[in-house]
């Protein structure tokens, strides 16, 4: 990952999270070897690129599954995208978190 930016690898690994799971901002950091990056994962997850790259940023929330980035979606928009792929959120926290986790530490090959 030495000729891409950090934006860039974070987006690729955001792109491989399976539909009807979420992963946190600190296990990306992990995953591309930068564990005290999870700050800049969201700052990538807040950029204008998410968008237009249809990159799926709704699937990404801090370690105890906060929508902690919902602001940047407009209202409610990243709660009801998590509900529409059957992931159910109550006071912007996902209801079983453990069970929709998706850890690419694991899921990956490193």
């Amino acid at each position: 990952m030495t000729d891409k930016n950090f934006f860039d690898s974070v987006f690729e690994v955001v792109k491989l999270i399976p539909e009807s799971r979420v992963t946190s901002y600190g296990a990306i950091a992990q995953y591309l070897g930068t564990k005290s990056s999870s700050r800049m994962v969201g700052w990538a997850m807040n950029s204008s690129h998410t968008l237009a790259e249809k990159i799926p940023a709704h699937r990404v929330v801090n370690r105890n599954g906060l929508l902690t980035g919902k602001a940047h979606f407009g209202g409610e928009r990243m709660k009801e995208l998590l509900e529409k792929e059957g992931i159910a959120v109550k006071n912007d926290q996902i209801i079983n978190f453990k069970t929709h986790f998706w850890d690419p530490n694991i899921e990956l090959e490193i």
